[in-house]
């Protein structure tokens, strides 16, 4: 991405020298913040929140493959998404009563259930922790 022409585009030219003196390319100021853009010397509040959308909007692009002519934006999509944590109740009580590796199967086959159970409402389980389940 060429920052200086980005910068040129949006009417704030007279920053390209800080930016690119501090070694901002395309990944670096898809990560900045209003501080780090205060610390750039972009002393205007209005100037750091035109450049905080502008970064904002380059979000929505994908990163073009090399060779590729141009990045494509992402359609963006709003759908409702439900998150559940569930664990095994008494656990800690299976746990003093039986051995390690029995405990390990049991939870195991929770787990097992669990991960079926999400599944079949086309969901996914994002995490496994200890006796819990982040889906």
């Amino acid at each position: 991405m060429d920052i200086g022409a980005w910068l040129r585009s949006l009417g704030f030219e007279q920053y390209e020298p800080a930016f690119r003196d501090n070694h901002i390319d395309g990944e670096v100021l898809r990560r900045l913040t209003g501080e780090d853009l205060r610390e750039l010397g972009v002393s205007s509040i209005g100037h750091r929140r035109r450049l905080l959308d502008a970064i904002a909007t380059l979000g929505a692009e994908t990163p073009a493959a090399p060779g590729s002519a141009a990045p494509v934006l992402a359609d963006a999509e709003r759908r409702h998404l439900s998150v559940m944590f569930c664990d095994l109740v008494g656990s800690t009580e299976l746990s003093a009563r039986l051995d390690p590796e029995d405990l390990r199967e049991v939870i195991a086959a929770y787990h097992r259930a669990v991960t079926e159970t999400v599944g079949s409402f086309d969901g996914f389980v994002a995490k496994y922790m200890g006796d819990g389940v982040l889906a």
